[in-house]
């Protein structure tokens, strides 16, 4: 991909919500999110999997919530 100078890319417009949920879930479980990398290599990353797939769920959650707000709507 080319890169156009002074033009910033796209950012996903869900990067911060899933990063939300990640940083819950690490504090939920008693981890401090900046902490995580100091852990050993094989329990940062069960955490971190773990964190990320209850990040996944939620956002599917929102995700499924939206499309079913938006039915409601079009059928006014």
């Amino acid at each position: 991909m080319t890169e156009i100078s002074g033009v910033r890319p796209m950012e996903d417009p869900q990067r911060r919500l899933e990063q939300a949920f990640i940083d819950k879930y690490l504090r939920v479980h008693g981890h401090d999110p900046e902490d995580v990398r100091f852990l050993p290599p094989g329990r940062a990353k069960a955490l971190l999997e773990a964190a990320s797939t209850y990040a996944a769920g939620r956002l599917a959650e929102f995700e499924a919530r939206a499309h079913y707000v938006q039915e409601i709507h079009t059928r006014e």
